[in-house]
């Protein structure tokens, strides 16, 4: 595998992840994180933006005047989010009522256009999608993982309601505890899971840092 695309998948699941250190596209993240598969469905339908938007940015940047390139940027991304949310009410209805406003508001996401201005439109086509992979991979996973942690500790199940991705009839999920903690489901959860995800990011990194230091001979250290 290339070692560019490794490096950029690398950067956006971790080191430049869009929710964890930028902070960019918070409301859908926050909104809609209240279940693993709202959390898997929002973020597959951002990957898809995502990657399809910096591949065309790319494509066509030689040709966008500098002066109008913001409002070609959101004209390409809203057309990509009109066709993921017509695929979603025609193949997922169930899962798009449960997402409701926040697909057509994937145009809004501040981390698509951001990554269009800031590498798409000085990058390559190969470059701009390995970037948008890693990126949209990252914010799915962050997606995901935080749905997947407010529904454990709200509702007490893991994996309820994948009818919505895979049909058939009402899942309930893997019930592990009857009941739950209600606040961890609605807003202020969602402020304190992400809180939590991103001290951890940080005490990770810093432990990192320090046993990259411990392990460096005591000349370089002081160098550096």
């Amino acid at each position: 595998m290339n070692s560019s695309f490794v490096e950029r998948l690398q950067a956006g699941l971790w080191r430049d992840n869009p929710g964890l250190v930028q902070l960019l596209g918070l409301c859908p993240l926050l909104a809609v994180t209240t279940t693993f598969v709202n959390g898997l469905g929002l973020g597959i339908a951002t990957l898809v933006v995502l990657t399809l938007s910096n591949v065309l940015v790319s494509a066509t940047r030689r040709w966008i005047r500098q002066e109008i390139r913001i409002p070609i940027y959101v004209l390409i991304i809203a057309s990509l989010v009109t066709c993921i949310e017509l695929i979603f009410k025609a193949w997922f209805p169930v899962l798009d009522r449960s997402l409701g406003i926040f697909i057509p508001l994937i145009v809004t996401n501040c981390a698509i256009v951001a990554r269009a201005e800031v590498f798409a439109s000085r990058n390559s086509i190969g470059a701009s999608f390995a970037d948008g992979v890693g990126m949209g991979f990252g914010f799915t996973m962050l997606l995901v993982a935080i749905g997947m942690f407010r529904e454990l500790i709200g509702q007490g199940s893991i994996l309820s309601r994948t009818d919505m991705l895979l049909g058939g009839d009402v899942s309930p999920g893997l019930v592990l505890v009857d009941g739950g903690w209600l606040l961890a489901i609605l807003p202020p959860g969602a402020f304190f899971s992400l809180a939590l995800a991103v001290a951890a990011k940080n005490v990770i990194d810093r432990r990192r840092s320090l046993s990259k230091n411990a392990a460096m001979p005591s000349g370089l250290r002081k160098r550096s």
